[in-house]
């Protein structure tokens, strides 16, 4: 918040996020979606490749949960 991404908003921070961004990727690491919107203001590309960053860390931390939970049938 305040300029910073952050990952998972609740509905008071997504209400007042400058940017919404909606990123979707396969657990190989290849996007499926990336959908972003400026709430009010512009944005730069800065905040865009740190906002793509962010969300591909947590996808790839998502995707070592899932691979160790359901072994070897992950990927479904």
């Amino acid at each position: 918040m305040n300029g910073q991404p952050v990952l998972d908003l609740d509905y008071i921070e997504d209400s007042t996020a400058g940017v919404d961004m909606n990123v979707v990727m396969t657990g190989g690491g290849d996007f499926v979606e990336v959908q972003g919107t400026a709430e009010g203001q512009t944005f730069d590309r800065g905040l865009l490749d740190a906002q793509l960053e962010l969300a591909t860390l947590g996808i790839e931390q998502l995707s070592a949960i899932q691979k160790e939970c359901i072994g070897e049938a992950w990927p479904l």
